[in-house]
């Protein structure tokens, strides 16, 4: 019982929308209107600026940091438990209760549940975003490329195989709600870091 509450807190916990709430405080709208229309940090530092940005951006992450830590808490000796919240908050996230079940993509909250629970796949799947991001700046592009490494060096590094299914489903999530981006990367026409249209 227990830890089906703990997985029902973290997609609450993940349906709390920053970005949202920045947009609002600060702009006095909603950031879902206007750019991508995707709730999330970059739309949120193409509307709004670098400051509300990088506050949405760490705060995601602290979502699903948040998530996983309450897990190893409240049922450390239930690792699979821990790799459920960490997929319940970007669900969340991607789909908030509080918000009409549009939310953002789950980038960075997922960065913040895996790398609680694999730091050094976490980093290196990292690294590979991050530079694909600054060669192409195409920050969906590096978004899809994390999310196929990680389960590459999960497995490699030999992780517990719940985190690499986790790690897969993760994959077909960020993938699914991605795919408007997948199909304007492959035309050439997404939006690329620093612009400030709509993609």
């Amino acid at each position: 019982m227990l830890s089906i509450v703990l997985i029902i807190g973290s997609y609450l916990l993940g349906s709390i929308m920053f970005s949202v709430i920045m947009g609002k405080l600060v702009a006095g709208i909603d950031i879902r209107n206007h750019g991508s229309g995707n709730a999330g940090a970059t739309n949120t530092l193409r509307i709004i600026g670098k400051g509300p940005a990088i506050v949405v951006f760490l705060l995601d992450i602290a979502k699903g940091v948040l998530a996983v830590w309450l897990a190893k808490w409240f049922v450390p000796e239930q690792y699979g438990v821990a790799v459920l919240c960490g997929v319940a908050v970007i669900l969340g996230h991607n789909w908030p209760i509080f918000f009409n079940f549009r939310g953002g993509k789950g980038i960075a909250t997922t960065v913040g549940m895996i790398v609680t629970l694999a730091f050094l796949p976490t980093l290196f799947a990292g690294i590979i975003a991050i530079l694909t991001i600054l060669i192409t700046r195409y920050v969906s592009l590096g978004s899809l490329l994390l999310t196929i490494f990680l389960p590459i060096f999960i497995y490699i590094m030999d992780r517990p195989m719940e985190l690499f299914w986790g790690s897969l489903l993760i994959l077909v999530i960020a993938w699914v709600k991605h795919r408007k981006n997948i199909v304007k990367i492959i035309k050439g026409t997404e939006n690329k870091l620093g612009s400030r249209s709509s993609n």
